[in-house]
C-alpha cells in the first residue's frame, strides 16, 4: 500500500506562518520605520540586534508576540545570537510600533529573556527606545510576571548592558539603573517621565535633553556611564564591554593572546609621573604604558573625574583598574568618584576579576560641600567595595595617599592584596603634614620631623612588610604582572 504525501496539507498552514512571520518583520510598517528611524540616521529594532551579534546568529524568541491583537511584536524585539562566539540576549524596543511602549506582550518577552538569562548562565543587552508602560493596557492588574522583578534578581550573575537609543521613559528605563553599563546616543534620552508628564505635576517646562539628556545622566546624575555618536558606537561598546567579562559569575575570565603580553620596562614613566607629589599628571597616560597595547576601555569618564575607573588586559588576562587621577582636584575622593568606583567595584566583584588600584590621592575631601554630599557615607562604602572583592587585588601607591584616601583604595596591610607595592619617595600618612602639621599646631622641629616620616613612608612600610616591595617606577606593568602570575591558581567561583 502506498504511503499517502501529506506535504500538500501543509501549504495552507505554512503559508499563514509565513505571513504572520513576514508582518511582524515589518514591524510599524515601512512608512513609520522610515519616518522615525531611518531619516534620524537610526538603525531600526531589527537592525540593531542584527548588529549586536555576530553575523548570521540571531535567533528570534517571541516573534508572533502581538499577533493577535494587531502590534507587530507588541513592540519589542528580543532573541539570541553570538558576541565574539559567546551566546548572548538581548532585547530591543521597537519605536515604530506604538513608540516602542510596553504592552502584555512585551512585559512576557522582558521577562522571558532576563528568565533565561539567569537559567542559562549568559550576558543580557537590552536596547531602549520608548514611551514606557501603554496606557491603553493595565496589564492584569494582579498576581504576573514583572521583568523588572527578573532584572533585579539577575544583578551579579550575569553581565547586564543597556544601551539607551533614543527617548526612555517610566518602566522602559529602569532597565539601565538595574544594568551593570549604560551607554547613551547622544541624542538619547532617559527620565522616570517626559516633558509633558513633568508639565502636569509640577508645572515645569523642561525639553527632553534638559531632563535627561546625556550632559544630565553622564556628568551630573551618574545614571549613564558612557556617551557615544550613534547606534552603531553604542552597540560597538557593548560588544567590546562584554570582552573583558565572563559568561556569568563563577564562568572562566576571558583572555586575549597577543605580541604585548610579556614582561617589559617602561622607560616612559619616568618622564610622565613627576616625583613632587603636588605636580599634576595625567593618570591616563600612566595606565595606556602598563596595558596590553595601550588598550584602556574607560568607563564613565565624565562623572567623579577624580578617579578612573575601566577594564584592561594585562599579561593577556582580563583585569578591572581603579586610579585616581591627579590632573582633577588632585586625585582627591569627593561623593561622585566614590559612588563611581563601588559601582564598578560591586559589578567586577560579583565576576571574580583582578582588580589593579593605582593610589595617588591626598584623601578624601573635605569640607562643608563635600560633608552635605555625604562624602563620608560613600568613601565608606567604597571601601566597603573594595574590602569585599573576593578575586585578585594589586595595590600600587604612586606618590602619595593620606588616611581614608589610602584606606578606600586597598591600601592598608591585611586587605586580602595579592601584592601591594610603593614606588619611592611615596608621602604615606594619616594626613599630609603640610596641613596636619598646622591643625596640630606642631612646633617647627616637629613639623620637620614629621615631614622627614612622610618622605620615609614607603621604606618605613617595606621595613615591616606593610608593602611587599619598593620599585621603580619603570617596574610597575611588570610588578603587575608578577601579582597577576601569583594569582593564577584563584578559584573564581568564589566572589
Amino acid at each position: 500500500m502506498a504511503k499517502r504525501d501529506h506535504s500538500g496539507d501543509w501549504k495552507k498552514l505554512l503559508e499563514t506562518l509565513e505571513s504572520k512571520r513576514a508582518w511582524a518583520r515589518e514591524m510599524g510598517g515601512p512608512e513609520r520605520v522610515e519616518r522615525f528611524m531611518h531619516s534620524r540616521g537610526k538603525l531600526d529594532a531589527r537592525q540593531r540586534i542584527e548588529r549586536l551579534f555576530d553575523e548570521g546568529t540571531f535567533v528570534e524568541l517571541g516573534q508572533l508576540v502581538g499577533n493577535i491583537e494587531g502590534v507587530p511584536g507588541d513592540a519589542f524585539v528580543c532573541g539570541t545570537g553570538r558576541i565574539q562566539g559567546r551566546p548572548v540576549l538581548a532585547g530591543a524596543e521597537d519605536f515604530s510600533t506604538l513608540a516602542g511602549s510596553i504592552g502584555a506582550g512585551g512585559t512576557s518577552q522582558r521577562y522571558r529573556i532576563a528568565e533565561l538569562a539567569m537559567q542559562e548562565r549568559v550576558p543580557l543587552v537590552m536596547m531602549l527606545e520608548g514611551a514606557g508602560h501603554r496606557l491603553t493596557e493595565n496589564h492584569g492588574g494582579g498576581r504576573s510576571p514583572n521583568d523588572l522583578l527578573a532584572l533585579a534578581d539577575l544583578n551579579g550573575h550575569v553581565p547586564m548592558v543597556c544601551l539607551v537609543l533614543g527617548a526612555s521613559a517610566g518602566h522602559g528605563a529602569l532597565a539601565a539603573p538595574l544594568s551593570d553599563f549604560v551607554v547613551m546616543t547622544e541624542g538619547a534620552s532617559m527620565f522616570t517621565g517626559g516633558p509633558p508628564l513633568v508639565q502636569s505635576a509640577t508645572g515645569e517646562e523642561v525639553t527632553k535633553d534638559e531632563l535627561g539628556g546625556p550632559e544630565v545622566c553622564a556628568e551630573i546624575a551618574g545614571s549613564a556611564h558612557n556617551v557615544v555618536a550613534n547606534d552603531e558606537a553604542a552597540i560597538a561598546m557593548a560588544r567590546e564591554y562584554l570582552s573583558y567579562l565572563p559568561l556569568s559569575r563563577g564562568a572562566s575570565l576571558p583572555t586575549k593572546p597577543g605580541a604585548d603580553t610579556g614582561p617589559r620596562r617602561v622607560e616612559d614613566l619616568l618622564a610622565i609621573i613627576p616625583p613632587n607629589d603636588r605636580i599634576p599628571y595625567k593618570m591616563r597616560a600612566v595606565i595606556g604604558h602598563i596595558v596590553d597595547d595601550g588598550n584602556f576601555f574607560e568607563i564613565q569618564p565624565g562623572y567623579g573625574k577624580s578617579i578612573l575607573i575601566g577594564f584592561a588586559f594585562i599579561g593577556g588576562r582580563s583585569v578591572a583598574i581603579v586610579a585616581n587621577d591627579p590632573s582633577f582636584k588632585g586625585g582627591a575622593m569627593d561623593s561622585a568618584a566614590s559612588i563611581k568606583a563601588t559601582d564598578f567595584l560591586e559589578t567586577v566583584g560579583h565576576f571574580g576579576l583582578p582588580v589593579v588600584f593605582l593610589a595617588d590621592n591626598p584623601g578624601v575631601m573635605a569640607g562643608t560641600r563635600a560633608e552635605r554630599e555625604g562624602i563620608l557615607k560613600w568613601s565608606g562604602k567604597m571601601f566597603r567595595a573594595s574590602r569585599r572583592l573576593k578575586g585578585p587585588k594589586i595595590h600600587v601607591t604612586l606618590r602619595k595617599a593620606f588616611g581614608f584616601g589610602m584606606v578606600t583604595m586597598a591600601g592598608t596591610p591585611f586587605d586580602h592584596q595579592t601584592v601591594s607595592y610603593s614606588l619611592p619617595g611615596v608621602n604615606l600618612a594619616a594626613m599630609p603634614a603640610t596641613s596636619g602639621g598646622k591643625a596640630a599646631k606642631l612646633s617647627e622641629d616637629e613639623q620637620r620631623a614629621a615631614e622627614e616620616a612622610q618622605q620615609a613612608g614607603p621604606y618605613r612600610m617595606a621595613n615591616n612588610m606593610g608593602v611587599d616591595d619598593v620599585i621603580d617606577p619603570r617596574e610597575l606593568r611588570n610588578a603587575i604582572l608578577n601579582g597577576l602570575a601569583l594569582s593564577e591558581g584563584r578559584d573564581t567561583s568564589r566572589a
